[in-house]
C-alpha cells in the first residue's frame, strides 16, 4: 500500500543528483536506451526521460524488471514518520512506516509494515542465493552486476518491531540506510519483488502522464458501466466477480491493468460526476471503496478498514491537487477550464486547414487522433497533387510505419440514409498497417440510436496540437477564395486561350474536340494512375455538387460521378481553428473519453488490439515540439454537445457559451453557419439562440444604441434535389424550420422585431448567403457558395469555432455530439467601432477581416473600407449595397434560384420558363456580371413564402419525426 506525495514534475531537472555508481553503462544496458529519450534541461543539458510510447508496451511485470525506472537516476529514501495503529483482535499496536522515495522528478510514499520489511529482505537474500548458485541465472546477470552478488548484502535487523531494543528514531534511521544501500545496487533494485514493495509500475515514472499517484494491487469487482441502450453487461448487481489488478492513480484519471501481462484493462477519467465513499452501505463490502464517475460506478475491496481509508484520501488528495479542474463544471457547464495564454490560429476553408494539417500529422511522434463525421481515406491534403505522397490514408500510414499509433473514430451511418461508407473508410485505413485502428459508432439498434449522429471533426498530434471546426477530412470539403466552379484540369492550365477568352464564339467543332479529351482524361484517371502530369485540384469524388447528385459509390475514388465537362462545382466555404497546449490535451481528452467508452461498450472492440488511451498531463502541456505558423496567443476554452450515448457523459456547453456570448455582446454579431433553426416554442424547437439575438437587438433598440447582426447561411440546405421544381422534400422541411426562425410565424426573429420596431428592423439584423459565378465550356453559370462554417464572431473580441450547427441536433446535448472551442483575445490591436478609436482582438479582427474580404470583394478593390463593422457607412453603402446590387445582377444574368419573386409553385413555374439573360445575350450578360464584387447575396426571405414546406405526412420525409430536421 502507498501513499505518495505527488509532486509537480519539474520542467528543470537540473537538480537531479545523479550517483556514480548508478551511471556505469555497459552493453547490456543499451536496449533499456531504447525504453528512454533525451530530453533538454533548462541549462542545456542532456537528462532522460521516459516516452509516452511506454504506455504501448505491455508485457508482464516481471518481465520489464529492471526497465521500471529511469536509467541513470539514483531512488533515494527518506523514512519520515511512523504510525502507530491495532489491527483485527489484537491489544498491541504495531508500527507504519513512511518512506518518501525521490526518482528524477517525481516524489511519492509508501507506508510499509516492520514485517513487510523483513519480507522483503527475505526475498532478495532469496534472490542473491539463486543467482549465485544457479549458473542459468548466473548467465542473465549484467556486467556490472555480478560483482554485487558478491558483495556483502546490507543487513536488516530481525529483531521484532515491537521489542525495545531499538528507539523508534534510530529504527527509522537504520531502515532508512538499509533502503538506499539495497536501492544503489541494481541487482537488488531491480528485482521485482522490490519494484513491487515500492509500488512502481511500468506506468509510473513516465514524464508526460504527470507525477506519481498512489499504486497498488486491489481486488475490483466488475460490473458497474452505466451504457445506454439495449447493452446490459456489467449492470446487474448480482452476477459479478472479483479479480486481481494493478490500479495506478494519476493526475486526471485512474486505472487498473493486469499484472499477468501489462495490459490496462480498464481507465476512468475523472469528471464532474467524480466521487468516492467508503464502507459496507455504500459498497456491499466491509472494507470497500466505491469509485465513481459518469459512466461506471468501480468498486474495490481492501484487506482493512485503514486500507480502504487510506486509498479513499490518496485519491482525494490526488484529485484535489492535480485534477480539480475537471471534478466541477465550468464556465458554461464546459468540462474543461479556460486555458490561458494559449496559442490559437483560425482557417478560412479547407485550402489552408488541409495544408497545415497535413505538416502536423507529419509533426507526430506517438499519437494521433481523428474523428469526423465522414472521412475519405483518398482525399489529397495538399492541391494539385503531383504524386500521392499527400494522400490522407498514405500520410497516416506513413507514421504508422514509423511507430505513430493512429485512432480513428468515424460516425457509423444509416446506410439507407446516408451514402459516406464509413465501413469502406475503415477497411482501407485499416488494411494499410496494424497501428492503425478505427472504430465506428454507434450500433443502431443495441444502442437505440438511429437518429444522431457524431457530428464533430477533430485531429490530434501527441495531444498537444489540435485542431477543429467544420472541416471533415472528406471530398468536396477542400477550397480556396476563389470557390472555382470548373476544374478541368491540363486543359484549363495551358497557355491556350480559355473557354471564357473566346467570349462565347468557340465553334461547336472546337467544343466538341476538347470535350473530347476532357473525356480521355477523365478515363484515365479511373485509377490513381501517373500524377506527374496532374493539374485537377479536385480528382475524382472530390469534384462534386451534391445538391444536384450526392456520393455514389464512394468506394471508387478516382471515378468521378459528376460530369465536370458540363457540370459546375458547388464550392464549399468553411472554417477550422488549430489550438495547443493545454486546450489541445482537453480536445484529446474528449476524444479519449469517446474511444475508451465505446471500447467498453461494444464487444467487437473488448480485444487488446483497440487498446485503452491514457489522457496526458496538463503539467506537462505547455512543452510544445512545434507550434502551428501564425498562431496567437488568446484565453481558450473546449466545448462540447454530448451524451450518455455518445460519450457517457452530459454536456450541451456550446449551446450555453452562445447564449450568454450573444447576450453580452456590445456592438455586433457576426455568424456563418450551415444552418439557422432557433426560437424556441418549447415544443419543436428547444435552442434558444434566435431568443437571446431578438432580446440582444430589443436591448440596443430601447436604449437607442447601435448594433448590428450579420448572418450568413447557405442558400439552398445541402441534399440533393431539383431546386427548380421546388427542391424535394428534403430541401423544403429545411428551408420551413428556417424561414420560421427568420422570418414566418410569431415566433420569428423579424416578426418580433417588428412588432415593436416596425421597419426599423432593418438597421440591426441582415440575413445573407454568398453565390459566385464562372464559365464552363464558354456557358456562364452560376452556384451558391455552400456555406458550411460553424463560426460566430462577437464584438471583435471573441470567436466560437466548431462543429455545431444552429439548431436542436447541435445544441441540445443529447442529440448529435458536437465539438467547438471559444477564443478570447487577450493581446489588442488599435482599430475602429463605429467611428470611434477601439482596442480590438488581434484574433478576432483578423478573422472577421479575412471574412469580409473575400465575401464582399476587398481582396480585389483595396477601396472597399471593412474596419468599421457597425458604422452606417459601412452597414448600409458598404454591406448592404454590395448585397442589393449582387443579389439584383444575379437575378437579372442568371434568375437564379431561390429568389424573392418566387412565393407560389405557380410563381416558380413561370419563373423557371422564362430564358435568362446568360442564356439570350451571353454578351450582355458578362458585361453585367463585371459588376458583381465580392460573394455577398441577400437571403430571399420570401421564397415560397405563401407554400405550406412541410413534407406530406404520406411521404417517407413526412414519416421522419420532426427532431431529425431541426
Amino acid at each position: 500500500m502507498s501513499a505518495p506525495q505527488a509532486s509537480a514534475p519539474s520542467l528543470d531537472r537540473t537538480d537531479s543528483h545523479l550517483d556514480a555508481e548508478a551511471l556505469q553503462v555497459d552493453d547490456d544496458d543499451e536496449e533499456d536506451c531504447e525504453d528512454e529519450v533525451d530530453a533538454l534541461r533548462g541549462d542545456g543539458t542532456v537528462s532522460r526521460i521516459k516516452p509516452f510510447t511506454q504506455v504501448y508496451n505491455e508485457k508482464c511485470f516481471k518481465d520489464q524488471s529492471g526497465k521500471l525506472f529511469i536509467r541513470g537516476l539514483p531512488i533515494i529514501a527518506r523514512v519520515e514518520a511512523t504510525e502507530r495503529y491495532t489491527s483485527g483482535s489484537k491489544v498491541r499496536t504495531s508500527t507504519l512506516y513512511a518512506v518518501r522515495l525521490t526518482h528524477g522528478e517525481f516524489t511519492w510514499t509508501v507506508k510499509k509494515k516492520y514485517k513487510q520489511f523483513q519480507e522483503l529482505n527475505r526475498d532478495l537474500v532469496r534472490h542473491k542465493l539463486i543467482a549465485t548458485y544457479l549458473p542459468l541465472s548466473r548467465l542473465k546477470l549484467r556486467r556490472t552486476e555480478a560483482p554485487e552478488t558478491a558483495a556483502e548484502m546490507p543487513s536488516l535487523n530481525s529483531s521484532n518491531e515491537d521489542t525495545p531494543s531499538r528507539r523508534a528514531s534510530s529504527k527509522q534511521k537504520h531502515l532508512e540506510q538499509y533502503l538506499n544501500k539495497i536501492l544503489k545496487l541494481s541487482f537488488y533494485r531491480n528485482y521485482h519483488v522490490m519494484e513491487e514493495f515500492l509500488d512502481v509500475s511500468p506506468l509510473s515514472f513516465i514524464h508526460d502522464l504527470g507525477p506519481k499517484g498512489v499504486e497498488g494491487m486491489i481486488l475490483k469487482r466488475s460490473g458497474g458501466h452505466r451504457i445506454h441502450g439495449l447493452n446490459c453487461i456489467g449492470r446487474h448487481q448480482v452476477c459479478y466477480r472479483w479479480s486481481k489488478r494493478w490500479l495506478v492513480v494519476k493526475d486526471s484519471f485512474l486505472l487498473y491493468m493486469k499484472p499477468e501481462d501489462g495490459f490496462i484493462s480498464f481507465v476512468l477519467l475523472f469528471d464532474s460526476g467524480f466521487k468516492l465513499e467508503v464502507g459496507k452501505k455504500a459498497t456491499d463490502k466491509k472494507y470497500g471503496v466505491k469509485i465513481e464517475n459518469f459512466s461506471r460506478s468501480l468498486i474495490i475491496k481492501c484487506s482493512s478498514y485503514r486500507q480502504a481509508l487510506w486509498w479513499s484520501q490518496e485519491i482525494t488528495d490526488m484529485t484535489e491537487k492535480w485534477g480539480k479542474d475537471f471534478l466541477i463544471h465550468q464556465r458554461f457547464e464546459s468540462f474543461a477550464p479556460i486555458r490561458h495564454n494559449t496559442l490559437a490560429k483560425w482557417f478560412v476553408n479547407g485550402k489552408d486547414y488541409f495544408s497545415a494539417v497535413a505538416d502536423a500529422l507529419e509533426q507526430a511522434n506517438e499519437e494521433i487522433f481523428i474523428t469526423d463525421w465522414w472521412l475519405s481515406p483518398e482525399v489529397f491534403l495538399k492541391r494539385p497533387a503531383k504524386d500521392t505522397e499527400w494522400q490522407l490514408d498514405l500520410v497516416l500510414k506513413r507514421k504508422a510505419m514509423q511507430g505513430v499509433k493512429v485512432y480513428v473514430l468515424l460516425y457509423k451511418e444509416v446506410e439507407l440514409a446516408l451514402n459516406i461508407n464509413s465501413d469502406y473508410s475503415k477497411r482501407m485505413l485499416m488494411l494499410h498497417h496494424p497501428n492503425i485502428k478505427v472504430m465506428r459508432h454507434p450500433d443502431h439498434v443495441s444502442s437505440i440510436v438511429l437518429l444522431w449522429a457524431h457530428h464533430e471533426k477533430m485531429v490530434a498530434i501527441d495531444q498537444t496540437v489540435a485542431f477543429l471546426g467544420g472541416i471533415d477530412l472528406a471530398y468536396g470539403r477542400w477550397d480556396d477564395h476563389h470557390y472555382r466552379l470548373t476544374d478541368l484540369g491540363e486543359l484549363s492550365e495551358t497557355k491556350a486561350p480559355l473557354e471564357s477568352e473566346y467570349n462565347g464564339q468557340l465553334g461547336e467543332d472546337i467544343c466538341a474536340v476538347r470535350a473530347t479529351e476532357l473525356e480521355a482524361r477523365i478515363r484515365q484517371r479511373a485509377e490513381p494512375g501517373d500524377l506527374k502530369s496532374n493539374y485537377l485540384y479536385w480528382i475524382g469524388k472530390d469534384y462534386c455538387n451534391f445538391i444536384k447528385k450526392d456520393w455514389i459509390q464512394v468506394d471508387k475514388p478516382y471515378e468521378d460521378f459528376v460530369d465536370r465537362a458540363t457540370s459546375p462545382r458547388m464550392p464549399w466555404r468553411d472554417i477550422g481553428v488549430a489550438v495547443h497546449g493545454k486546450a489541445a490535451r482537453d480536445v484529446s481528452r474528449h476524444f479519449i473519453q469517446r474511444w475508451n467508452y465505446i471500447k467498453t461498450i461494444k464487444n467487437k472492440y473488448k480485444s487488446t488490439f483497440y487498446p485503452y488511451l491514457l489522457p496526458k498531463s496538463h503539467s506537462t502541456a505547455d512543452e510544445l515540439p512545434f507550434v502551428v505558423p501564425r498562431s496567437q496567443a488568446a484565453n481558450v476554452q473546449i466545448l462540447r454537445s454530448v451524451d450518455r450515448w455518445s460519450s457517457g457523459s452530459c454536456e450541451c456547453s456550446i449551446h450555453s457559451a452562445y447564449i450568454e456570448t450573444i447576450k453580452s455582446s456590445q456592438h455586433y454579431i457576426y455568424i456563418e453557419n450551415q444552418f439557422f433553426i432557433s426560437c424556441a416554442d418549447d415544443r419543436s424547437i428547444l435552442n434558444k439562440i434566435g431568443d437571446a439575438i431578438v432580446y440582444r437587438i430589443l436591448q440596443a433598440h430601447r436604449a437607442n444604441k447601435k448594433f448590428r447582426v450579420y448572418i450568413i447561411i447557405p442558400l439552398l440546405p445541402g441534399f440533393e434535389g431539383d431546386i427548380t421544381t421546388g427542391g424535394g422534400n428534403s430541401i423544403q422541411a429545411i428551408l420551413h424550420f428556417t424561414f420560421r426562425t427568420m422570418c414566418r410565424g410569431d415566433h420569428s426573429i423579424l416578426n418580433r422585431l417588428h412588432s415593436e420596431m416596425g421597419d426599423d428592423w432593418r438597421n440591426y439584423i441582415s440575413f445573407c448567403s454568398v453565390r459566385t459565378h464562372g464559365e464552363l465550356q464558354s456557358k456562364l453559370m452560376t452556384e451558391l457558395i455552400y456555406v458550411h462554417s460553424k463560426m460566430m464572431i462577437v464584438d471583435d473580441r471573441k470567436v466560437i469555432i466548431g462543429s455545431a450547427n444552429i439548431n436542436d441536433r447541435s445544441m441540445l446535448g443529447k442529440r448529435d455530439s458536437e465539438l467547438a472551442v471559444i477564443v478570447e483575445d487577450t493581446e489588442m490591436v488599435p482599430s475602429v467601432m463605429d467611428g470611434e478609436e477601439y482596442q480590438a482582438g488581434k484574433f478576432a479582427l483578423s478573422l472577421r477581416l479575412e471574412c469580409f474580404k473575400v465575401i464582399l470583394g476587398a481582396i480585389s478593390d483595396p477601396t472597399i473600407n471593412i474596419q468599421d463593422p457597425i458604422s452606417d457607412h459601412f452597414f448600409l453603402e458598404v454591406w448592404n449595397t454590395i448585397g442589393s446590387s449582387n443579389t439584383d445582377i444575379y437575378e437579372k444574368v442568371f434568375r437564379c434560384l431561390p429568389s424573392n419573386t418566387v412565393r407560389s409553385r405557380k410563381d416558380l413555374l413561370e419563373f423557371t420558363g422564362q430564358e435568362s439573360l446568360a442564356t439570350t445575350s451571353p454578351e450582355e450578360a458578362r458585361e453585367e456580371l463585371k459588376g458583381i464584387r465580392g460573394h455577398l447575396v441577400f437571403y430571399p426571405l420570401m421564397f415560397l413564402s405563401d407554400e405550406h414546406l412541410l413534407p406530406p405526412l404520406n411521404s417517407k420525409e413526412g414519416m421522419v419525426p420532426v427532431e431529425v430536421w431541426v
